[in-house]
């Protein structure tokens, strides 16, 4: 009897423990290559920072930027393998589904509401299912902003201005067109190794929304920046298609919230931008001048003709954005 009594106890202790335990919460991590403290760095941590309020102590979400998990490219796969839950995705989409270039083309988008409207009705009806075949589910589309052009050579006033400089892009193959139409000489590189590359001369300079450009400290070490706004360059919120399949549906109601938050405030935060990190760059000794967009617009027709006979359904994509413009 006494030994049956103490393996009562002994059970009924162990089940109280386990009753006191506290339940394990779930872990979604959220990762950016981008800097902390560009736009991407900083829409990506209120994102996790909404989503962690949002969902409560059930759910834990961990947040990592300046490439600590990785750079976009690594990210990607990181998703579809499951092993970070969300990041950001600028312009390597394209090499997912070439229908994204659609934001390579130069000075397609008009401001932040004709962005909305394309991400409402093009992006999430044509070009997110294209995203989800490759394994990755684009959740929105936020801001990096319209994109400038820094160098250590001469302002850039026209495409002739860039003859022969030697320019990084990201690995896009639309922006490396773009660039060798226009005259210069176009790298592809990974953010995290632009500022060494501009710093010791191995690049004369780069384009970049001028979030990234301050995010990133490039007017550290460069001379000149030439406000073009060449191409309006997206960020899209995107998970692994199969993380979202499964994941709870709390956790998904919250998520949906939280992005279209988030989209509003990352569009405002880029608008503001625009007017004070150009007086921040000058600040810094950089000499800025406002360049031609007629004369780049009259340069970039053969960009817009080969979208329209490489990608598939090119020219309409054009011209529903362009359409959307209007409205």
């Amino acid at each position: 009897m006494e030994t049956l009594t103490k393996t009562l106890s002994a059970g009924l202790a162990a089940a109280a423990l386990t009753i006191a335990a506290p339940v394990a919460a779930d872990t979604y991590v959220v990762a950016v290559g981008a800097a902390s403290n560009s736009l991407q760095g900083k829409s990506a941590a209120r994102f996790a920072e909404e989503l962690q309020a949002q969902l409560g102590d059930a759910h834990k979400i961990e947040f990592y930027a300046d490439a600590q998990l990785g750079n976009e490219k690594e990210l990607m796969q990181k998703l579809r393998l499951g092993t970070v839950d969300f990041t950001l995705i600028s312009s390597i989409m394209t090499n997912v589904a070439p229908e994204f270039a659609l934001f390579d083309m130069p000075f397609l988008v008009q401001d932040r509401a004709h962005l909305k409207a394309i991400d409402a009705e093009i992006v999430q009806t044509d070009l997110a299912p294209l995203a989800e075949q490759a394994g990755l589910k684009v959740l929105s589309t936020w801001e990096n902003g319209f994109r400038q052009i820094t160098n250590n050579t001469r302002p850039i006033n026209t495409p002739a201005d860039l003859d022969g400089l030697k320019i990084r892009t990201p690995s896009s193959e639309w922006r490396v067109s773009m660039f060798k139409e226009w005259g210069s000489n176009p790298t592809p590189m990974s953010f995290s190794e632009v500022f060494v590359a501009l710093q010791t001369g191995t690049m004369d300079g780069q384009e970049n929304p001028l979030t990234n450009i301050v995010g990133a400290n490039f007017q550290e070490v460069q001379k000149y920046l030439s406000l073009t706004g060449h191409v309006y360059s997206p960020t899209y919120l995107t998970s692994g298609a199969q993380t979202w399949d499964k994941l709870p549906d709390d956790v998904k109601a919250a998520v949906t919230e939280v992005t279209a938050s988030v989209q509003d405030w990352a569009l405002e935060q880029g608008e503001t931008a625009d007017n004070e990190l150009v007086d921040k760059v000058r600040a810094a000794g950089v000499e800025v001048n406002v360049a031609d967009k007629a004369a780049f617009i009259a340069a970039s027709a053969p960009i817009y003709e080969a979208f329209a006979n490489q990608v598939p359904g090119g020219d309409a994509l054009v011209s529903r954005a362009q359409d959307l413009a209007q409205k």
